[in-house]
């Protein structure tokens, strides 16, 4: 048994989603690799994931981080590969 229980940062009125157990908490209860927040509601945490998939989507999406180098039409992320 343990003498000192490693306690999680945060604060009541704070919400968390948790990635391992897939809910909202409130606190937060899980470790933070295993979470995402803090959210200003309930309601919000909720929707973390559509959350997350959208951000992905804008930045999968997002001319800024696909620049075309040279004149071979191949995105920047793809210049590095060996072929």
């Amino acid at each position: 048994m343990a003498l000192f229980k490693k306690q999680t940062a945060g604060k009541p009125g704070e919400w968390y989603y948790c990635l391992k157990h897939q809910k909202v908490e409130e606190g937060p209860e899980c470790p933070a690799k295993d979470r995402f927040g803090p959210y200003a509601s309930r309601a919000e945490a909720g929707r973390a994931m559509d959350t997350a998939q959208e951000r992905n989507l804008e930045w999968e999406t997002d001319p800024r981080w696909h620049d075309k180098q040279g004149g071979n039409g191949t995105d920047a992320a793809e210049s590095g590969r060996n072929g």
